[in-house]
């Protein structure tokens, strides 16, 4: 542990010398929480006791690692572990099909937040926050690659009863929890081929979207966003939820653009969106995941992009109007593994931004020094935050390097190979 600490001091040093104050950078660091996507842990399978239709509009989780949760209970367990892994306190995203059903039937549109209420409970004693998503897939109602913008009336009933049931739900979390509860909405709606009426399929959509959100809650307690994509399985010609339809829909209606890094075409910049998006909007919610080709969901590294996202957040001074939460899901790795990589690479991410002397670097931009400029960047990328990093998992406890590697495979051969 004197290594660690030696390490830091003289990290520390450097980054003084740039005005970098990394005492304070790191509490910055520990009071911005990352919402934890629960589906990792168990494919996306949920615990409903209904019969599920074969839609899922790119949602698919590959591999078949051993281990994974089979029940709600598990489910907790590991995410206990992995809030063991990772420095600072954060939040568990809920999708509408983890409800704690039991052996009881309920189909989407008749859940309540009866079914959630022991996930309340369980997120006070664990000190984590929650947010929760609307369940749109694998469902015989999605089965003809539409909910709320299907032409089929009482489809579009039934999805729009369900999204206002997962509101419903939000706000009472949020309420109780004393802290508002992100709800985002995301639908796998589109086609496989030409669509001719794609005009038609985006009116029903803002119809079936206007009358959801005619119901207002308290901002203290609900927080709505809206998900866009490029494509998906089934999709692959036509989304209706496009790019443009869900940002022309969140800044007419006030609501929250979520951006997943995902759902682009792979050329694109979600970093160079943000201040974009960020002059007409109040807060945006963003999706941090790692496509490889597509919108495959892999686990979240520490890359480029990654680190682009958060310069361009924390350059804009947008960190308190963001909401970051994660959507991965690996099937072919250790679940918690996985979970606890991504989490841990967003904050190194993170890190690595808040580091930066950013208003030493903005002078050099207005001055019209761009030797300067590029001289710094490219001495901050030798920079050794690495040990600012280990020291900041230390003082929380929380394992690092080859000891975090030991203690995953420890918790997967006492809990894991148990699971069948």
């Amino acid at each position: 542990m004197g290594s660690i600490d030696s390490a830091y001091r003289l990290a520390r040093e450097r980054y003084s010398e740039l005005a970098v104050d990394v005492d304070s950078t790191l509490g910055v660091l520990l009071d911005t929480p990352i919402s934890i996507h629960c589906w990792q842990g168990d494919d996306v399978t949920g615990f409903e006791n209904i019969e599920k239709g074969v839609s899922g509009g790119g949602i698919q989780a590959t591999g078949n690692y051993p281990g994974k949760a089979r029940d709600i209970g598990e489910l907790r367990e590991d995410l206990e572990q992995v809030q063991r892994f990772v420095p600072g306190r954060h939040r568990i995203s809920l999708h509408a099909m983890y409800g704690d059903f039991g052996d009881e039937v309920v189909d989407r549109n008749g859940i309540e937040f009866r079914h959630f209420e022991s996930w309340v409970e369980w997120a006070k004693e664990n000190n984590v926050g929650l947010d929760f998503n609307a369940t749109m897939f694998a469902h015989r109602n999605a089965d003809s690659g539409f909910t709320l913008s299907s032409k089929d009336p009482d489809v579009r009933e039934f999805w729009v009863e369900h999204v206002k049931r997962c509101r419903g739900i939000c706000a009472e979390i949020g309420k109780r929890m004393g802290t508002p509860c992100v709800h985002n909405l995301w639908v796998p709606d589109g086609m496989k081929d030409t669509t001719v009426d794609q005009s038609g399929y985006r009116e029903l959509l803002k119809e079936s979207l206007d009358e959801i959100y005619s119901v207002e809650y308290s901002p203290d307690h609900l927080l709505d966003s809206v998900e866009s994509k490029l494509f998906g399985l089934g999709s692959e010609s036509f989304v209706v939820g496009s790019h443009d339809f869900y940002l022309g829909y969140a800044v007419s209606r006030g609501l929250m653009p979520c951006l997943d890094t995902g759902h682009y075409h792979p050329m694109e910049s979600v970093a160079d969106k943000i201040s974009a998006i960020m002059p007409f909007v109040s807060r945006i919610m963003l999706h941090v995941s790692r496509g490889v080709r597509w919108d495959s969901d892999h686990v979240v590294v520490l890359n480029d992009e990654a680190k682009d996202l958060f310069h361009e957040i924390v350059r804009g001074g947008y960190l308190n109007r963001v909401h970051i939460g994660l959507d991965y899901f690996d099937a072919s790795i250790n679940r918690v593994g996985a979970w606890v990589t991504g989490i841990r690479a967003t904050q190194k991410a993170l890190l690595y931004a808040l580091l930066e002397p950013v208003e030493q670097l903005k002078g050099y931009e207005t001055e019209g020094d761009y030797f300067e400029r590029m001289a710094l960047l490219e001495e901050l990328k030798s920079m050794p935050w690495g040990a600012i990093w280990d020291n900041y998992c230390d003082k929380n406890s929380v394992p690092n390097g080859i000891e975090l590697r030991e203690k995953v495979k420890e918790y997967e051969n006492k809990t894991h190979t148990t699971r069948s």
